[in-house]
Protein backbone atom coordinates (compact mmCIF):
# COMPACT_ATOMS: atom_id res chain seq x y z
CA UNK A 1 0.00 0.00 0.00
CA UNK A 2 1.04 3.30 -1.05
CA UNK A 3 2.15 5.42 1.95
CA UNK A 4 0.23 8.38 -0.19
CA UNK A 5 -3.01 6.39 0.67
CA UNK A 6 -2.32 5.19 4.14
CA UNK A 7 -1.67 7.06 7.18
CA UNK A 8 -1.50 5.57 10.98
CA UNK A 9 -1.43 8.86 14.13
CA UNK A 10 -2.76 8.79 17.60
CA UNK A 11 -5.52 11.50 18.57
CA UNK A 12 -6.91 12.52 21.32
CA UNK A 13 -11.29 12.93 21.01
CA UNK A 14 -10.27 17.18 20.71
CA UNK A 15 -7.78 16.59 18.08
CA UNK A 16 -10.38 14.80 16.29
CA UNK A 17 -12.68 16.96 16.29
CA UNK A 18 -10.93 20.18 15.98
CA UNK A 19 -9.53 22.00 12.71
CA UNK A 20 -12.87 22.04 11.19
CA UNK A 21 -12.52 18.87 9.98
CA UNK A 22 -16.18 16.63 9.41
CA UNK A 23 -17.17 13.35 9.36
CA UNK A 24 -19.71 11.24 7.77
CA UNK A 25 -20.81 7.86 8.27
CA UNK A 26 -21.74 6.28 4.60
CA UNK A 27 -25.30 6.67 3.88
CA UNK A 28 -25.63 2.95 4.38
CA UNK A 29 -23.62 1.99 7.16
CA UNK A 30 -24.53 0.07 10.31
CA UNK A 31 -27.58 2.09 12.01
CA UNK A 32 -26.64 2.68 15.68
CA UNK A 33 -26.54 0.28 17.93
CA UNK A 34 -25.11 0.44 21.97
CA UNK A 35 -27.71 -0.26 24.65
CA UNK A 36 -26.96 0.17 28.25
CA UNK A 37 -24.43 -2.32 28.81
CA UNK A 38 -22.03 -0.38 26.22
CA UNK A 39 -23.01 2.79 27.75
CA UNK A 40 -22.02 1.38 31.32
CA UNK A 41 -18.68 0.35 30.50
CA UNK A 42 -17.67 3.84 28.53
CA UNK A 43 -18.83 5.40 31.44
CA UNK A 44 -16.96 3.55 33.94
CA UNK A 45 -13.92 4.11 31.70
CA UNK A 46 -14.58 8.32 31.55
CA UNK A 47 -14.98 8.47 35.44
CA UNK A 48 -11.75 6.62 35.83
CA UNK A 49 -9.90 8.95 33.91
CA UNK A 50 -11.30 12.29 36.10
CA UNK A 51 -9.12 11.96 39.65
CA UNK A 52 -5.84 13.37 39.71
CA UNK A 53 -4.77 10.51 40.29
CA UNK A 54 -6.89 8.43 37.89
CA UNK A 55 -5.87 6.70 34.04
CA UNK A 56 -3.66 9.36 32.63
CA UNK A 57 -5.15 8.28 29.15
CA UNK A 58 -7.39 5.51 27.73
CA UNK A 59 -7.28 3.96 24.60
CA UNK A 60 -10.79 4.00 22.54
CA UNK A 61 -9.27 1.41 19.87
CA UNK A 62 -9.11 2.33 16.45
CA UNK A 63 -10.60 4.40 13.83
CA UNK A 64 -10.33 3.88 10.52
CA UNK A 65 -11.77 6.77 8.15
CA UNK A 66 -11.69 7.12 4.37
CA UNK A 67 -10.79 11.05 2.68
CA UNK A 68 -9.45 12.25 -0.19
CA UNK A 69 -8.87 16.14 1.45
CA UNK A 70 -7.82 16.08 4.98
CA UNK A 71 -11.11 17.76 5.82
CA UNK A 72 -14.09 15.08 5.38
CA UNK A 73 -13.53 11.85 6.17
CA UNK A 74 -15.94 8.59 5.85
CA UNK A 75 -15.92 6.95 8.98
CA UNK A 76 -15.41 3.35 7.87
CA UNK A 77 -15.36 1.62 11.33
CA UNK A 78 -15.97 3.31 14.70
CA UNK A 79 -19.15 5.18 14.23
CA UNK A 80 -20.84 3.25 17.72
CA UNK A 81 -17.96 5.01 19.54
CA UNK A 82 -17.89 8.96 18.07
CA UNK A 83 -21.54 8.82 17.80
CA UNK A 84 -22.16 7.99 21.60
CA UNK A 85 -19.25 10.51 22.33
CA UNK A 86 -21.36 12.73 20.80
CA UNK A 87 -24.45 12.25 22.54
CA UNK A 88 -21.99 12.20 25.91
CA UNK A 89 -21.37 15.97 24.83
CA UNK A 90 -24.86 16.83 23.65
CA UNK A 91 -26.25 15.47 27.24
CA UNK A 92 -23.74 18.05 29.12
CA UNK A 93 -24.88 20.72 27.01
CA UNK A 94 -28.18 20.06 27.29
CA UNK A 95 -28.09 20.52 30.73
CA UNK A 96 -25.99 23.80 30.69
CA UNK A 97 -28.74 25.07 28.81
CA UNK A 98 -30.94 24.29 31.45
CA UNK A 99 -28.52 26.20 34.39
CA UNK A 100 -29.03 29.13 31.38
CA UNK A 101 -32.54 28.86 31.78
CA UNK A 102 -32.93 28.31 35.30
CA UNK A 103 -30.50 31.43 35.50
CA UNK A 104 -27.95 29.59 37.05
CA UNK A 105 -24.86 31.77 36.56
CA UNK A 106 -26.19 32.35 33.00
CA UNK A 107 -23.93 34.18 31.26
CA UNK A 108 -20.78 31.77 31.98
CA UNK A 109 -22.74 28.58 31.32
CA UNK A 110 -23.91 30.41 27.95
CA UNK A 111 -20.35 30.97 27.05
CA UNK A 112 -19.65 27.18 28.01
CA UNK A 113 -22.20 25.53 26.01
CA UNK A 114 -21.61 27.69 22.89
CA UNK A 115 -17.64 27.01 23.11
CA UNK A 116 -18.89 22.73 23.40
CA UNK A 117 -20.90 23.28 20.34
CA UNK A 118 -18.11 25.41 18.10
CA UNK A 119 -15.44 22.42 19.82
CA UNK A 120 -17.40 19.32 19.36
CA UNK A 121 -20.77 19.53 17.55
CA UNK A 122 -20.91 22.00 14.69
CA UNK A 123 -19.55 25.50 13.39
CA UNK A 124 -20.53 28.30 11.44
CA UNK A 125 -19.35 27.96 7.57
CA UNK A 126 -17.91 31.15 6.64
CA UNK A 127 -18.91 31.17 3.23
CA UNK A 128 -22.42 30.01 3.26
CA UNK A 129 -22.96 31.16 7.11
CA UNK A 130 -25.15 27.88 7.57
CA UNK A 131 -24.28 26.00 10.62
CA UNK A 132 -22.35 22.47 9.78
CA UNK A 133 -22.38 19.70 11.68
CA UNK A 134 -18.93 18.03 12.57
CA UNK A 135 -20.95 14.69 12.64
CA UNK A 136 -23.14 13.26 9.88
CA UNK A 137 -25.03 9.52 11.02
CA UNK A 138 -26.48 7.53 8.53
CA UNK A 139 -29.75 7.73 6.70
CA UNK A 140 -32.13 6.10 9.28
CA UNK A 141 -30.36 7.66 12.30
CA UNK A 142 -28.95 11.70 11.07
CA UNK A 143 -32.36 13.55 10.63
CA UNK A 144 -33.16 12.58 14.53
CA UNK A 145 -29.84 13.44 15.66
CA UNK A 146 -29.58 16.55 13.56
CA UNK A 147 -33.06 18.23 14.23
CA UNK A 148 -33.33 17.06 17.78
CA UNK A 149 -30.49 15.94 19.32
CA UNK A 150 -28.34 19.01 18.20
CA UNK A 151 -30.79 21.41 18.66
CA UNK A 152 -31.44 20.55 22.32
CA UNK A 153 -34.96 19.57 21.73
CA UNK A 154 -36.57 19.90 25.33
CA UNK A 155 -39.38 17.65 23.77
CA UNK A 156 -38.02 14.48 21.95
CA UNK A 157 -40.38 12.70 20.05
CA UNK A 158 -40.72 8.90 20.29
CA UNK A 159 -42.53 7.38 17.85
CA UNK A 160 -42.43 6.57 13.88
CA UNK A 161 -38.84 6.15 14.28
CA UNK A 162 -36.61 2.86 13.79
CA UNK A 163 -35.54 0.87 16.72
CA UNK A 164 -31.65 2.21 16.55
CA UNK A 165 -33.08 6.01 16.79
CA UNK A 166 -35.07 5.01 19.84
CA UNK A 167 -31.57 3.35 20.97
CA UNK A 168 -29.66 6.66 20.37
CA UNK A 169 -32.53 8.76 21.96
CA UNK A 170 -32.06 6.25 24.87
CA UNK A 171 -28.44 6.74 25.10
CA UNK A 172 -28.43 10.56 25.40
CA UNK A 173 -31.14 10.72 27.92
CA UNK A 174 -28.84 8.37 30.05
CA UNK A 175 -25.65 10.17 29.72
CA UNK A 176 -27.86 12.97 30.71
CA UNK A 177 -28.63 11.63 33.77
CA UNK A 178 -25.49 10.54 34.65
CA UNK A 179 -24.27 14.04 33.97
CA UNK A 180 -26.46 15.33 35.86
CA UNK A 181 -25.87 13.27 38.96
CA UNK A 182 -22.14 13.76 38.40
CA UNK A 183 -22.67 17.30 38.84
CA UNK A 184 -25.23 18.26 41.09
CA UNK A 185 -23.45 18.25 44.19
CA UNK A 186 -20.53 20.73 42.69
CA UNK A 187 -20.33 24.11 43.87
CA UNK A 188 -20.33 25.28 40.12
CA UNK A 189 -22.36 22.52 38.10
CA UNK A 190 -21.48 24.21 34.95
CA UNK A 191 -18.05 24.31 35.53
CA UNK A 192 -17.73 20.50 36.98
CA UNK A 193 -20.00 19.45 33.19
CA UNK A 194 -17.18 21.82 30.98
CA UNK A 195 -14.69 20.31 32.78
CA UNK A 196 -16.38 16.53 32.30
CA UNK A 197 -16.06 17.31 28.67
CA UNK A 198 -12.51 18.82 28.92
CA UNK A 199 -11.34 16.04 30.55
CA UNK A 200 -12.82 13.25 28.21
CA UNK A 201 -11.61 15.09 25.05
CA UNK A 202 -8.19 15.27 26.50
CA UNK A 203 -7.58 11.85 27.85
CA UNK A 204 -9.76 9.33 25.57
CA UNK A 205 -7.33 8.82 22.50
CA UNK A 206 -7.69 6.60 19.40
CA UNK A 207 -5.49 5.07 16.34
CA UNK A 208 -6.87 6.84 13.74
CA UNK A 209 -5.83 4.94 10.19
CA UNK A 210 -6.66 7.19 7.13
CA UNK A 211 -6.90 5.41 4.01
CA UNK A 212 -7.49 6.96 0.30
CA UNK A 213 -10.13 4.66 -1.43
CA UNK A 214 -12.42 1.82 -0.55
CA UNK A 215 -9.65 -0.57 -1.42
CA UNK A 216 -7.16 0.71 0.97
CA UNK A 217 -9.73 0.21 3.62
CA UNK A 218 -10.26 -3.32 2.70
CA UNK A 219 -6.71 -4.01 3.37
CA UNK A 220 -6.46 -2.43 6.61
CA UNK A 221 -9.58 -4.06 7.60
CA UNK A 222 -7.40 -7.63 6.65
CA UNK A 223 -4.18 -6.31 8.39
CA UNK A 224 -6.56 -5.59 11.63
CA UNK A 225 -8.70 -8.29 11.54
CA UNK A 226 -5.18 -10.75 11.56
CA UNK A 227 -4.36 -8.92 14.74
CA UNK A 228 -7.71 -9.48 16.61
CA UNK A 229 -9.34 -6.34 15.82
CA UNK A 230 -12.68 -6.62 14.97
CA UNK A 231 -13.72 -4.71 11.88
CA UNK A 232 -16.67 -5.35 9.32
CA UNK A 233 -16.06 -6.78 5.37
CA UNK A 234 -20.00 -6.94 5.61
CA UNK A 235 -20.68 -2.91 6.22
CA UNK A 236 -16.93 -2.44 3.54
CA UNK A 237 -18.64 -3.78 0.62
CA UNK A 238 -21.72 -2.67 1.63
CA UNK A 239 -21.14 0.85 1.70
CA UNK A 240 -18.89 0.43 -1.59
CA UNK A 241 -22.11 -1.67 -3.79
CA UNK A 242 -24.06 1.55 -2.49
CA UNK A 243 -21.54 4.19 -3.63
CA UNK A 244 -21.58 2.28 -6.69
CA UNK A 245 -25.38 3.01 -7.16
CA UNK A 246 -24.44 6.68 -5.96
CA UNK A 247 -22.51 7.39 -8.44
CA UNK A 248 -25.14 6.70 -11.46
CA UNK A 249 -27.34 8.88 -9.37
CA UNK A 250 -30.25 6.06 -9.09
CA UNK A 251 -33.48 6.69 -7.51
CA UNK A 252 -34.18 6.87 -4.31
CA UNK A 253 -36.60 3.88 -4.52
CA UNK A 254 -34.02 1.43 -6.17
CA UNK A 255 -31.83 2.57 -2.99
CA UNK A 256 -34.25 1.72 -0.70
CA UNK A 257 -35.17 -1.96 -2.57
CA UNK A 258 -31.41 -2.21 -2.88
CA UNK A 259 -30.57 -1.91 0.97
CA UNK A 260 -34.08 -4.36 1.85
CA UNK A 261 -32.20 -7.06 0.12
CA UNK A 262 -29.03 -6.26 1.30
CA UNK A 263 -30.69 -6.32 4.96
CA UNK A 264 -32.46 -9.34 4.39
CA UNK A 265 -29.44 -11.55 3.19
CA UNK A 266 -27.30 -10.16 6.39
CA UNK A 267 -30.17 -10.82 8.64
CA UNK A 268 -30.19 -14.63 7.23
CA UNK A 269 -26.63 -14.98 7.35
CA UNK A 270 -25.12 -12.93 10.28
CA UNK A 271 -22.62 -10.22 10.31
CA UNK A 272 -20.06 -12.48 11.16
CA UNK A 273 -20.97 -15.48 8.66
CA UNK A 274 -21.54 -13.23 5.32
CA UNK A 275 -17.91 -13.05 4.29
CA UNK A 276 -17.35 -16.76 3.78
CA UNK A 277 -20.79 -16.63 2.39
CA UNK A 278 -19.60 -14.22 -0.04
CA UNK A 279 -16.22 -16.04 -1.29
CA UNK A 280 -17.91 -19.68 -1.65
CA UNK A 281 -21.03 -17.72 -3.47
CA UNK A 282 -18.32 -16.01 -5.26
CA UNK A 283 -15.96 -19.19 -6.25
CA UNK A 284 -19.27 -21.16 -6.97
CA UNK A 285 -19.18 -18.32 -10.43
CA UNK A 286 -16.42 -17.13 -10.97
CA UNK A 287 -12.38 -17.07 -10.93
CA UNK A 288 -10.60 -18.24 -7.95
CA UNK A 289 -10.41 -15.52 -4.88
CA UNK A 290 -9.26 -15.89 -1.57
CA UNK A 291 -10.42 -14.25 0.99
CA UNK A 292 -7.70 -11.36 0.81
CA UNK A 293 -8.07 -10.84 -2.80
CA UNK A 294 -11.82 -10.92 -2.79
CA UNK A 295 -12.73 -7.19 -2.02
CA UNK A 296 -10.37 -6.19 -4.45
CA UNK A 297 -11.67 -8.75 -7.03
CA UNK A 298 -15.24 -7.80 -6.61
CA UNK A 299 -14.43 -4.38 -6.93
CA UNK A 300 -13.15 -4.69 -10.17
CA UNK A 301 -15.72 -6.86 -12.03
CA UNK A 302 -18.65 -4.51 -10.17
CA UNK A 303 -18.93 -1.46 -11.02
CA UNK A 304 -22.62 -0.27 -12.57
CA UNK A 305 -25.99 -0.51 -11.40
CA UNK A 306 -26.78 -3.70 -13.54
CA UNK A 307 -23.69 -5.82 -11.99
CA UNK A 308 -24.87 -4.32 -8.64
CA UNK A 309 -28.04 -6.01 -8.99
CA UNK A 310 -26.98 -8.97 -10.83
CA UNK A 311 -24.69 -9.65 -8.01
CA UNK A 312 -27.06 -9.78 -5.20
CA UNK A 313 -29.72 -11.82 -7.28
CA UNK A 314 -27.14 -14.33 -7.93
CA UNK A 315 -26.08 -14.00 -3.85
CA UNK A 316 -29.91 -14.17 -2.72
CA UNK A 317 -29.86 -17.38 -5.56
CA UNK A 318 -27.15 -19.10 -3.08
CA UNK A 319 -27.92 -18.40 0.37
CA UNK A 320 -30.11 -20.98 1.37
CA UNK A 321 -27.72 -23.95 0.06
CA UNK A 322 -24.64 -22.07 2.05
CA UNK A 323 -27.28 -22.01 4.87
CA UNK A 324 -28.19 -25.88 4.58
CA UNK A 325 -24.48 -26.87 4.12
CA UNK A 326 -23.35 -24.90 7.57
CA UNK A 327 -26.98 -25.28 9.34
CA UNK A 328 -27.98 -28.26 8.45
CA UNK A 329 -30.21 -29.43 10.99
CA UNK A 330 -32.20 -26.24 10.00
CA UNK A 331 -32.55 -26.87 5.85
CA UNK A 332 -35.33 -28.25 4.35
CA UNK A 333 -33.13 -31.05 2.97
CA UNK A 334 -33.70 -34.75 2.91
CA UNK A 335 -32.67 -36.36 6.15
CA UNK A 336 -29.74 -38.06 3.93
CA UNK A 337 -28.40 -34.87 2.51
CA UNK A 338 -28.75 -33.45 6.22
CA UNK A 339 -26.83 -36.08 7.49
CA UNK A 340 -23.82 -35.66 4.85
CA UNK A 341 -24.07 -31.91 5.42
CA UNK A 342 -23.61 -32.62 9.37
CA UNK A 343 -20.63 -35.12 8.55
CA UNK A 344 -18.59 -32.61 6.64
CA UNK A 345 -18.96 -30.14 9.21
CA UNK A 346 -18.07 -32.62 11.35
CA UNK A 347 -14.70 -33.10 9.61
CA UNK A 348 -14.15 -29.38 9.09
CA UNK A 349 -13.79 -29.73 5.62
CA UNK A 350 -15.34 -26.77 3.84
CA UNK A 351 -13.52 -27.06 0.48
CA UNK A 352 -16.21 -28.28 -1.44
CA UNK A 353 -19.17 -26.17 -0.50
CA UNK A 354 -18.55 -23.68 -3.92
CA UNK A 355 -18.57 -27.24 -5.74
CA UNK A 356 -21.78 -27.79 -3.70
CA UNK A 357 -23.29 -24.68 -4.04
CA UNK A 358 -23.15 -24.81 -7.65
CA UNK A 359 -24.31 -28.60 -7.79
CA UNK A 360 -27.48 -27.62 -6.01
CA UNK A 361 -28.29 -25.11 -8.57
CA UNK A 362 -27.46 -27.33 -11.78
CA UNK A 363 -27.95 -31.23 -10.83
CA UNK A 364 -31.18 -33.16 -10.19
CA UNK A 365 -31.94 -34.01 -6.65
CA UNK A 366 -30.55 -37.60 -7.02
CA UNK A 367 -27.63 -36.27 -8.29
CA UNK A 368 -27.37 -33.65 -6.24
CA UNK A 369 -27.85 -35.91 -3.08
CA UNK A 370 -25.54 -38.98 -4.62
CA UNK A 371 -22.44 -35.60 -5.12
CA UNK A 372 -22.76 -34.51 -1.45
CA UNK A 373 -22.47 -38.46 -0.25
CA UNK A 374 -19.31 -38.69 -2.68
CA UNK A 375 -18.20 -35.62 -1.07
CA UNK A 376 -18.04 -36.76 2.02
CA UNK A 377 -16.19 -39.94 1.26
CA UNK A 378 -13.88 -38.07 -0.82
CA UNK A 379 -13.20 -36.04 2.54
CA UNK A 380 -13.02 -38.68 4.84
CA UNK A 381 -10.44 -40.27 2.66
CA UNK A 382 -8.45 -37.29 1.57
CA UNK A 383 -9.03 -34.83 4.60
CA UNK A 384 -9.52 -36.96 7.57
CA UNK A 385 -7.50 -40.14 7.32
CA UNK A 386 -5.30 -38.85 4.66
CA UNK A 387 -4.46 -35.63 5.89
CA UNK A 388 -3.47 -34.72 2.35
CA UNK A 389 -2.68 -30.83 1.29
CA UNK A 390 -5.64 -29.03 1.03
CA UNK A 391 -4.43 -26.48 -1.24
CA UNK A 392 -4.76 -29.36 -4.36
CA UNK A 393 -8.03 -30.02 -3.18
CA UNK A 394 -9.59 -26.75 -3.28
CA UNK A 395 -8.10 -26.02 -7.07
CA UNK A 396 -10.20 -29.34 -8.04
CA UNK A 397 -13.35 -28.53 -6.26
CA UNK A 398 -13.03 -25.14 -7.72
CA UNK A 399 -12.73 -26.85 -11.29
CA UNK A 400 -15.68 -28.59 -10.80
CA UNK A 401 -17.99 -25.53 -10.08
CA UNK A 402 -17.19 -24.17 -12.73
CA UNK A 403 -17.89 -27.25 -15.21
CA UNK A 404 -21.27 -26.92 -13.32
CA UNK A 405 -21.48 -23.20 -13.49
CA UNK A 406 -20.69 -23.08 -17.23
CA UNK A 407 -22.74 -26.48 -17.81
CA UNK A 408 -19.88 -28.34 -19.04
CA UNK A 409 -20.86 -31.19 -16.38
CA UNK A 410 -24.41 -31.89 -16.57
CA UNK A 411 -24.65 -35.06 -14.45
CA UNK A 412 -23.10 -36.89 -11.09
CA UNK A 413 -20.26 -38.81 -13.80
CA UNK A 414 -18.96 -35.73 -14.76
CA UNK A 415 -18.46 -34.14 -11.57
CA UNK A 416 -16.87 -36.99 -10.59
CA UNK A 417 -14.55 -37.53 -13.06
CA UNK A 418 -13.19 -34.10 -11.99
CA UNK A 419 -12.45 -35.09 -8.50
CA UNK A 420 -10.62 -37.90 -9.29
CA UNK A 421 -7.01 -36.46 -8.60
CA UNK A 422 -8.62 -36.05 -4.87
CA UNK A 423 -9.88 -39.14 -4.30
CA UNK A 424 -7.54 -41.61 -2.85
CA UNK A 425 -7.25 -44.72 -4.22
CA UNK A 426 -8.45 -47.92 -2.12
CA UNK A 427 -4.68 -49.21 -1.48
CA UNK A 428 -3.61 -45.35 -0.36
CA UNK A 429 -6.32 -45.47 1.75
CA UNK A 430 -6.06 -48.51 3.39
CA UNK A 431 -2.43 -47.57 4.27
CA UNK A 432 -3.40 -44.62 5.09
CA UNK A 433 -6.02 -46.04 7.87
CA UNK A 434 -4.04 -48.99 9.01
CA UNK A 435 -1.50 -46.04 10.37
CA UNK A 436 -3.88 -43.20 12.15
CA UNK A 437 -3.70 -42.29 15.57
CA UNK A 438 -6.74 -40.18 16.35
CA UNK A 439 -6.38 -37.93 20.07
CA UNK A 440 -9.78 -38.68 21.54
CA UNK A 441 -8.80 -35.64 24.85
CA UNK A 442 -10.14 -33.39 21.86
CA UNK A 443 -13.79 -33.22 21.45
CA UNK A 444 -13.96 -33.32 18.27
CA UNK A 445 -11.54 -36.14 17.59
CA UNK A 446 -13.96 -38.17 19.97
CA UNK A 447 -16.99 -37.24 17.59
CA UNK A 448 -15.02 -38.44 14.44
CA UNK A 449 -13.76 -41.61 16.41
CA UNK A 450 -17.32 -42.45 17.62
CA UNK A 451 -18.85 -42.16 13.68
CA UNK A 452 -15.89 -43.86 12.30
CA UNK A 453 -17.07 -46.96 14.92
CA UNK A 454 -20.33 -46.24 14.19
CA UNK A 455 -20.03 -46.78 10.70
CA UNK A 456 -17.68 -49.85 10.79
CA UNK A 457 -19.79 -51.50 13.09
CA UNK A 458 -22.68 -50.99 10.85
CA UNK A 459 -20.87 -52.67 8.44
CA UNK A 460 -19.28 -55.38 10.31
CA UNK A 461 -22.52 -56.70 12.09
CA UNK A 462 -25.52 -54.81 10.35
CA UNK A 463 -26.15 -52.85 13.82
CA UNK A 464 -26.77 -48.86 12.75
CA UNK A 465 -26.75 -46.43 16.23
CA UNK A 466 -26.44 -43.16 17.10
CA UNK A 467 -22.41 -42.15 17.36
CA UNK A 468 -23.80 -39.27 19.43
CA UNK A 469 -25.93 -41.60 21.88
CA UNK A 470 -25.19 -41.58 25.03
CA UNK A 471 -25.49 -45.36 25.42
CA UNK A 472 -22.47 -45.74 24.14
CA UNK A 473 -18.85 -44.82 25.20
CA UNK A 474 -15.71 -44.84 23.02
CA UNK A 475 -13.20 -47.56 24.99
CA UNK A 476 -9.29 -47.69 24.73
CA UNK A 477 -8.41 -51.82 25.61
CA UNK A 478 -4.97 -50.32 26.50
CA UNK A 479 -5.93 -47.54 28.44
CA UNK A 480 -5.30 -43.87 28.52
CA UNK A 481 -4.18 -44.03 32.15
CA UNK A 482 -2.92 -47.76 32.35
CA UNK A 483 -1.85 -49.24 35.72
CA UNK A 484 -0.74 -52.86 35.91
CA UNK A 485 -1.19 -55.21 33.48
CA UNK A 486 0.14 -53.66 30.37
CA UNK A 487 3.62 -54.85 30.69
CA UNK A 488 3.39 -56.08 26.69
CA UNK A 489 3.57 -52.28 26.05
CA UNK A 490 6.99 -50.17 26.69
CA UNK A 491 6.49 -46.57 27.58
CA UNK A 492 7.01 -45.48 23.59
CA UNK A 493 4.75 -47.94 23.06
CA UNK A 494 1.99 -46.27 25.23
CA UNK A 495 1.98 -43.29 23.32
CA UNK A 496 2.05 -44.71 20.47
CA UNK A 497 -0.61 -47.31 20.62
CA UNK A 498 -3.25 -45.67 23.13
CA UNK A 499 -4.91 -43.60 20.20
CA UNK A 500 -4.51 -46.42 17.32
CA UNK A 501 -7.64 -46.82 15.70
CA UNK A 502 -7.38 -50.55 16.27
CA UNK A 503 -7.14 -49.98 20.23
CA UNK A 504 -10.65 -48.55 20.14
CA UNK A 505 -13.91 -50.09 20.74
CA UNK A 506 -17.64 -48.81 21.23
CA UNK A 507 -19.12 -50.26 24.10
CA UNK A 508 -22.07 -49.83 26.75
CA UNK A 509 -21.57 -46.99 28.79
CA UNK A 510 -22.18 -48.70 32.21
CA UNK A 511 -19.57 -51.43 30.79
CA UNK A 512 -17.16 -49.03 29.81
CA UNK A 513 -16.79 -47.86 33.63
CA UNK A 514 -16.52 -51.05 34.90
CA UNK A 515 -13.72 -52.10 33.05
CA UNK A 516 -11.92 -48.41 33.46
CA UNK A 517 -8.36 -49.06 33.62
CA UNK A 518 -8.12 -52.96 34.30
CA UNK A 519 -5.59 -55.24 32.54
CA UNK A 520 -6.95 -56.95 29.47
CA UNK A 521 -7.38 -60.43 31.40
CA UNK A 522 -10.07 -58.53 33.20
CA UNK A 523 -11.62 -56.33 30.34
CA UNK A 524 -12.07 -59.24 27.76
CA UNK A 525 -14.94 -60.94 29.19
CA UNK A 526 -16.78 -57.65 29.14
CA UNK A 527 -15.99 -57.20 25.68
CA UNK A 528 -16.64 -60.22 24.74
CA UNK A 529 -20.23 -60.05 26.29
CA UNK A 530 -21.18 -56.64 24.23
CA UNK A 531 -23.96 -56.38 21.83
CA UNK A 532 -21.90 -54.95 19.22
CA UNK A 533 -19.91 -57.24 16.87
CA UNK A 534 -16.27 -55.82 16.44
CA UNK A 535 -16.14 -55.10 20.42
CA UNK A 536 -16.88 -58.73 20.97
CA UNK A 537 -14.83 -59.89 18.05
CA UNK A 538 -11.87 -58.21 19.42
CA UNK A 539 -12.38 -60.23 22.34
CA UNK A 540 -12.88 -63.45 20.84
CA UNK A 541 -10.58 -63.26 18.51
CA UNK A 542 -7.41 -61.94 21.06
CA UNK A 543 -6.35 -63.52 24.08
CA UNK A 544 -4.06 -60.83 24.99
CA UNK A 545 -3.52 -57.65 23.78
CA UNK A 546 -0.11 -56.40 22.05
CA UNK A 547 1.30 -53.97 20.12
CA UNK A 548 1.08 -56.71 17.49
CA UNK A 549 -2.46 -57.25 17.73
CA UNK A 550 -3.31 -53.72 17.79
CA UNK A 551 -1.59 -53.49 13.95
CA UNK A 552 -3.26 -56.91 12.89
CA UNK A 553 -6.70 -55.65 13.93
CA UNK A 554 -6.27 -52.05 12.68
CA UNK A 555 -5.16 -53.57 9.51
CA UNK A 556 -8.29 -54.98 9.47
CA UNK A 557 -10.22 -52.73 9.84
CA UNK A 558 -8.73 -50.89 7.14
CA UNK A 559 -9.88 -52.64 4.72
CA UNK A 560 -13.76 -52.85 6.14
CA UNK A 561 -12.71 -49.42 6.10
CA UNK A 562 -12.39 -49.45 2.16
CA UNK A 563 -15.87 -51.03 1.71
CA UNK A 564 -17.63 -47.75 4.01
CA UNK A 565 -15.90 -45.18 2.28
CA UNK A 566 -15.88 -45.52 -0.88
CA UNK A 567 -16.99 -44.19 -4.76
CA UNK A 568 -17.92 -47.07 -6.83
CA UNK A 569 -17.31 -44.99 -10.06
CA UNK A 570 -13.85 -44.21 -9.00
CA UNK A 571 -13.22 -47.41 -7.61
Amino acid sequence: MAATNFSTANRTYRELLGNGQTYRIPRFQRDYSWDEEHWEDLWTDLLGTLPPDGEPAHYMGYLVLQTADNREFEVIDGQQRLTTLSLVVLAAMRLLGKLVSEGKNAADNRKRLDQLRATYIGYLDPVTLVTRNKLALNRNNDAYYRDYLVTLAEHLPQRGFPASTHAMRKGFEWFERRLRDHAKNAPDQGMALAQFIDTMSDKLFFTVITVADELNAYKVFETLNARGVRLSATDLLKNYLFSVLARGNESAHELDELERQWEKMVGRLGQESFPDFLRMHWNSRQSFARQSELFKTIRSRIQNREAVFNLLREMDEDIDAYLALTQPEGSQWPPACKQSAKELRMFSVRQPYPMLMAARRKLGDADFEALLRATVVIAFRYNVIGAQHTGEQERIYHAAALRLHKGEAKILADVLETLRPIYRGDDAFCTDFADKSIKTTQSRNAKIVRYILCKLERQAGGIDFDPESAAYTIEHVLPQSPQGGWEAFSDRDLDTFIYRLGNMVMLEAGKNKDIANQPYADKRPVLAASSLTLTRTLAEENSDWTPERIEARQNALAKLATAVWRIAQLS
